[in-house]
């Protein structure tokens, strides 16, 4: 059994999202306590001795004074808090606060879900939508195979299920975990859109399509099978990929050398900035070496491609490389009008047309390749005049190629000219 001494400084108290009884520590800080801080409902699930202060968490200014006071009185005080404190709680506030602490986690939310679900979640990434935007938690979805968000009013299974749809996902969604209202449902990103769900609950996005487990918890619609997603060898969901990037050509299958060479795609990517939490779309995505690579890299990804053959060599390149790479078939600028909002954008094919549509949607980036000159004034233009700070640079590589008697040459490959639009 752990053992928290009494301490004139600040004891930060989870309780357990799972429903268990609070850790035998709380009893001996309790009454030692000149001041309890917690949500109305924590202060009324733990026996806070009558005289001792108490102070109702709503902003968290108020609390956090209150408790400063308490600490240069010398007067020991107990934060209560959800689950682990440590993921995504109040100990990172009371630390910016320059707080002494002691933390005596319990089971949180998203380890109490993944419990009752049956899952594992040792390949899972954990993000947050509470008090922050939506779109990088919902991206963090799009990209990987398995992820618990932690959500808020307004930002929870309904808005995620939302902007999931088309992905190939399955969501599990917790409410109310712990008490006696608990429920857990797994549910389709088109059915968590029409519901209405109540507050605290955590989602679980999963990977429908590499389904192997059945999970046994209590729906209204009944689970198709879902999985844990493909936890990476090295136990980093979301790292940069083992494997690099800006990989040769042989790498991905292609057709008559229609595919982004590796020195350009090295630029074009870091041009990009993929990262968890961001949305790139690849349009004229061709082989998808672009699109994939910014995929290895942690973001959500759309491919945009008019050829059904070169979409389906997309899907098997990015299943080779083991990411999700959405796939849009149709011909731009039409089909971009419905897709989400994007980060970035890769051009990679299509004209002045299809350049108007990206700007038009204001991306933080837009990235493009050409190989005619006459197309580079005509593009900077339109950048520029869509309100892009415009950077750009000719590559040209020259590759060892053997020659007869051993002796080796460079052999020059197409000059291609990058072009990066950024916002200001």
């Amino acid at each position: 059994m752990t053992h928290v001494a009494p301490m004139a400084g600040v004891t930060v108290v989870g309780l357990d999202a799972a429903g268990a009884p609070p850790h035998p520590a709380l009893a001996p800080v309790l009454a030692t306590a000149g001041l309890v801080v917690g949500a109305a409902r924590h202060l009324a699930a733990v026996p806070v001795p009558a005289a001792v202060e108490t102070v109702t968490l709503g902003p968290l200014a108020p609390a956090l004074r209150r408790l400063a006071e308490a600490v240069d009185a010398g007067v020991p005080a107990v934060v209560l808090a959800s689950g682990d404190p440590g993921l995504f709680g109040i100990v990172r506030r009371l630390r910016a606060a320059g707080l002494p602490l002691r933390v005596v986690p319990a089971v949180s939310s998203v380890a109490a879900a993944f419990a009752r679900a049956g899952l594992p979640w040792d390949g899972a990434a954990v993000v947050t939508a509470h008090g922050r935007d939506l779109r990088p938690a919902l991206n963090a979805c799009r990209a990987l195979p398995l992820v618990a968000v932690l959500t808020a009013p307004g930002a929870g299974a309904a808005e995620l299920g939302a902007g999931l749809i088309g992905w190939s996902r399955r969501l599990l969604v917790a409410e109310h975990l712990g008490t006696d209202a608990e429920r857990i449902r797994a549910v389709t990103p088109e059915q968590a859109a029409a519901e209405t769900w109540a507050d605290p609950h955590v989602l679980l996005s999963l990977a429908e399509a590499e389904a192997e487990a059945d999970v046994d918890v209590d729906v209204d619609v009944a689970p198709d099978r879902v999985t844990a997603g493909g936890m990476r060898a090295d136990n980093q969901p979301a790292a940069g990929p083992a494997g690099g990037w800006a990989l040769p050509e042989t790498r991905y299958a292609h057709r008559d050398s229609m595919i982004t060479k590796s020195e350009v795609r090295a630029l074009v990517v870091a041009r990009l900035r993929p990262r968890l939490g961001r949305l790139i779309w690849d349009v004229g995505a061709g082989s998808g070496s672009v699109g994939i690579e910014c995929a290895l890299l942690g973001a959500a990804v759309l491919a945009v491609e008019q050829d059904p053959e070169a979409g389906a060599t997309v899907q098997a390149n990015a299943a080779a490389h083991a990411v999700h790479v959405r796939l849009v078939t149709g011909t731009a600028p039409e089909v971009l009008a419905g897709l989400p909002e994007p980060d970035a954008v890769f051009v990679g094919g299509g004209g002045v047309d299809v350049l108007t549509a990206v700007v038009a949607r204001q991306p933080e980036r837009v990235v493009l390749t050409l190989a005619a000159l006459d197309r580079v004034a005509p593009a900077v233009g339109l950048l520029r005049a869509a309100g892009y700070t415009v950077e750009g640079s000719q590559l040209s590589a020259a590759r060892l190629a053997d020659l007869p008697g051993g002796s080796i040459r460079l052999a020059a490959t197409n000059p291609v000219v990058v072009l990066t639009g950024e916002r200001p």
